[in-house]
């Protein structure tokens, strides 16, 4: 249902959308409120399937596709997105880009046994420094964290220790958390950027709270916040009666 893996069937950055078609009226129109005025809202098909978010991995410089996607789906995606996105189809034997990448527009986290070719790729279309690791011991990195140039939420397993080498790594603060009432895969629950954050229907609002007051709040306002004409402390109360409400 991808109301509520709403990462796989999407892919957010600071710089475009993309999202799945053929999916609901609902799923579109969540995306088209909140950056249909902001950043292109792209529809595709990545090798003839909707899991966009799971094989595609990208930023505000670059998009990297695997060599699945058809000819009519790497122009289709071009005329789409901004020109100063770069856009590379990459021969990688683990084709799930969304799945062995995790990036935000500075750094990514890749899987230990990505192609050295590979690794060259993302830092030159992304722009970014390639560090291989894992989160919480899981190797499918992208699955079980999602970043942004202002902070992160990885697996609900992830030790302090290690939580505080990534966020040295990455130099934004990470929370440990769930999505979707108590699931662990992170990436296919969550699609954020710097601005706006969309996560399965499923998700609870301690799970919002978690992210949100940890990620954003406690280190100033959140724009997705602004953009809905509230300060941080009406937000904490909105989700503190949803809780009790939950609770009651």
């Amino acid at each position: 249902m991808a109301t509520r893996y709403i990462g796989v069937f999407a892919k957010l950055t600071n710089s475009y959308c993309l999202v799945a078609v053929q999916g609901s009226t609902n799923f579109y129109s969540a995306f088209e409120s909140e950056l249909g005025d902001v950043i292109p809202i792209v529809h595709s098909t990545i090798g003839g399937t909707r899991l966009i978010g799971r094989l595609a991995a990208g930023n505000r410089h670059g998009l990297l596709l695997p060599s699945t996607t058809t000819d009519q789906e790497l122009q289709h995606l071009r005329n789409s997105l901004p020109d100063a996105v770069a856009i590379q189809r990459v021969e990688e034997r683990l084709s799930a880009l969304g799945n062995v990448i995790a990036c935000n527009d500075h750094v990514a986290l890749v899987h230990p046994d990505v192609d050295r070719e590979t690794e060259e790729i993302i830092a030159d279309v992304l722009k970014v420094e390639v560090f291989r690791q894992t989160v919480a011991d899981n190797v499918l990195v992208g699955s079980y964290c999602a970043i942004t140039n202002q902070g992160g939420l990885v697996h609900p397993k992830t030790s302090v220790q290690d939580q505080d080498e990534l966020s040295s790594l990455l130099q934004i603060p990470l929370v440990a958390g769930t999505v979707n009432r108590g699931s662990d895969v992170i990436g296919a629950g969550l699609v954020v950027n710097d601005w706006a954050a969309f996560t399965g229907l499923e998700t609870t609002a301690t799970e919002i709270i978690l992210f949100l007051v940890h990620l954003y709040i406690l280190h100033g306002t959140h724009p997705a916040l602004e953009l809905q004409g509230q300060d941080s402390s009406a937000v904490i109360g909105e989700m503190r009666d949803s809780l009790i409400d939950n609770w009651a």
